[in-house]
């Protein structure tokens, strides 16, 4: 099985620094129907940055992974073939009208706000045509072992690290109901990251101004064997707004983990080649973080919730050992910096943030004078200002190992240079010679390992040369840089994958997807949920009619609706409150309510505007809707 890292890019700039520090493959945005609308690019752009990957056999998704309108169809069918000639690999797609369009010969990967939970809905999109998936976050190592058995053909891509959606993707309309702006069409207005107030239905607030939406960040560093046990064969990091210094820091610590499995673990293979070196040594705590959750991998954890703010907390420091008035102590022997940035939850549970003045050795001077700060109070690091500043620089080098022979023949030289893959190129140049006064061997073997600013090292130089001709710098410098560009052209000769015409299919709809029950009726009408398959142009209409599926309704975004939900989450408020009776909680309970209080239903959560919002839990499938 192929491995492959998939990292973000926000540009061409990312784009390239994830390649640089390990990406076998990066996704990025084209110029519209992204699904973060703020990070677009150029088709020129785009090409630049597959020009740069296809060097090491890297690849460049791009993310259509947007609802379409009608009127967008011909515009996205455009985009599409632009981007092929761009040179793309493969399209990122949530929406099924774009299979009904003359689309170019690239594959698709169905993203994940196509809502991948089972293993029917992914044989279906294989079926479909899609040729890579990427699955529901919330499914756990058992789900994705059952769908790679159930569809081993089927390549799975699985999100390891980064931010978390609480609804399951695709099935998320808060942000459409209350601010006008569609997460399914690029413009998420981050509502899960509010603060809430909890009521119950007697009236009574529970918990006041908290994020009870928000999620902590994913980190799944230390389970991608076990997920890759399980068959998932690409690994992807969210983050497509995330700066080029946070994309270089997750893309070489995974990067690094994943090159120690695989040292061990030959019946897989990397999905790109290449070594990168670094100038730094990866660590995801350094990066923007809510905390760290492996999120429902092995079934539901105690706190999945960043409920005290939805900001970075980053690197945990120590506890406050003593303070004064403008400065604290905090235990342990962590290095600091001047400029460095803290951040600690104060006695009101809020999120607050300091800056460090000047730093004596773990006496922290402050900006500011620290309120709602104790003794025992944990503090975390969230702006290191030296890794910060390393990072702005060149940090790493990625580099082809290729062999060079140089030999003579009866009529001038033959220079053959293999690369790692096994691509190989033999250039022949005629010329006179005479015999050297002194050795050539070292000045030979010098000139021809000069590789910088190319993507390749010489690991082997082997010299053939009975007369020890003299050769002049300028003939090896032109031979080199020949052998360079013939190399790279073989390589992308050989890279190129075989594209096939993208043909519709009529195979029916599963009748085990998880949102089939609910979207059709017993007379085969469309039901209150059948808004559930986004369709929001004719051509999806066309797709679902093709497999046998007539009975959905237009997209919320085409028809707001009362008294459905806008949210179904695996996330659950009463599991956050220790208030669940089917997973007990282990004692990590962020909030405790007081002990005489009883909650009656319905909780609602209600934001500072008032506008509120009701809860229903699912205990059977174990999950809660959010109704507004």
């Amino acid at each position: 099985m192929t491995i492959e890292l998939l990292a973000p890019a926000k540009n061409l700039a990312t784009g390239i620094a994830a390649i640089d520090h390990g990406a076998d493959a990066v996704y990025i945005g084209g110029a519209r129907h992204g699904a973060r609308a703020a990070a677009g690019n150029t088709t020129a752009d785009i090409a630049r940055l597959a020009d740069y990957a296809h060097q090491f056999g890297a690849r460049v998704y791009v993310a259509m992974n947007t609802l379409l309108r009608d009127d967008e169809l011909k515009e996205a069918e455009r985009l599409a073939w632009a981007l092929y000639e761009a040179g793309a690999d493969a399209l990122i797609v949530q929406d099924m009208g774009l299979t009904q369009l003359q689309l170019p010969p690239l594959p698709l990967h169905a993203s994940t706000q196509t809502d991948c939970r089972t293993a029917e809905k992914v044989e279906f999109l294989y079926r479909s045509g899609f040729e890579q998936v990427v699955l529901a976050r919330e499914l756990g190592v058992k789900d994705i072992r059952q769908i790679h058995e159930s569809c081993p053909e089927v390549k799975l891509e699985a999100f390891v690290h980064g931010a978390l959606c609480v609804s399951y993707s695709g099935q998320c309309y808060a942000s459409e109901a209350c601010m006008g702006r569609s997460a399914n069409r690029g413009e998420c207005a981050q509502f899960c990251r509010l603060p809430f107030n909890l009521v119950d239905g007697a009236g009574r607030v529970l918990v006041r101004d908290k994020h009870l939406l928000s999620l902590k960040d994913m980190n799944r560093l230390s389970h991608l064997e076990e997920m890759l046990d399980a068959g998932v064969s690409s690994f992807k990091i969210e983050g497509r707004l995330k700066d080029e210094a946070y994309v270089k820091n997750i893309t070489a610590a995974y990067r690094q983990r994943l090159d120690e499995i695989l040292s061990r673990r030959k019946e897989f293979q990397r999905a790109s080649s290449g070594t990168s070196r670094y100038a730094f040594n990866p660590s995801v705590e350094k990066s923007f973080n809510r905390r760290f959750t492996p999120y429902l991998l092995h079934g539901r954890t105690d706190c999945m919730a960043a409920i005290s703010s939805p900001k970075s907390m980053g690197e945990p420091m120590g506890r406050v050992s003593q303070r004064g008035e403008r400065w604290i102590e905090v235990e342990g022997n962590k290095r600091w910096s001047n400029g460095d940035g803290i951040c600690f939850i104060d006695t009101r549970g809020k999120l607050q943030g300091l800056g460090v003045n000047r730093v004596e050795g773990q006496r922290l001077h402050l900006a500011s004078k620290p309120e709602g700060l104790t003794a025992e109070t944990l503090i975390y690091r969230n702006r290191d200002q030296a890794f910060e500043q390393m990072l702005k620089r060149p940090t790493a080098e990625r580099r082809i190992s290729i062999a060079i022979s140089l030999r003579e023949t009866p009529w001038g030289f033959a220079l053959e240079a293999t690369d790692e893959d096994g691509h190989a190129t033999t250039l022949t140049y005629s010329l006179d010679t005479a015999e050297a006064r002194t050795p050539q061997e070292h000045y030979i073997e010098t000139q021809l390992s000069k590789l910088g600013g190319t993507p390749f090292e010489a690991t082997c130089v082997t010299l053939d040369l009975p007369s020890n001709p003299f050769v002049p710098a300028t003939h090896l410098a032109t031979w080199r840089r020949e052998m360079v560009e013939h190399l790279l052209r073989t390589r992308r000769i050989c890279r190129k994958i075989a594209l096939k015409p993208w043909c519709p299919t009529h195979h029916p709809y599963p009748s085990g997807d998880a949102l089939l029950p609910i979207i059709k009726s017993e007379t085969g009408e469309p039901t209150a949920w059948a808004y559930l398959t986004n369709v929001l142009n004719s051509a999806a209409r066309q797709f679902y009619a093709q497999h046998g599926l007539s009975a959905v309704a237009p997209a919320y975004e085409a028809e707001h609706r009362r008294g459905v939900p806008i949210m179904v989450c695996k996330h659950c408020v009463r599991h956050t409150l220790g208030l669940c009776n089917k997973h007990r909680s282990k004692g990590d309970v962020p909030i405790k309510l007081p002990t005489p209080i009883s909650p009656s239903e319905p909780l609602s959560l209600v934001l500072a505007d008032g506008r509120r919002f009701r809860l229903e839990f699912d205990c059977k499938r174990c999950e809660m809707s959010v109704y507004y």
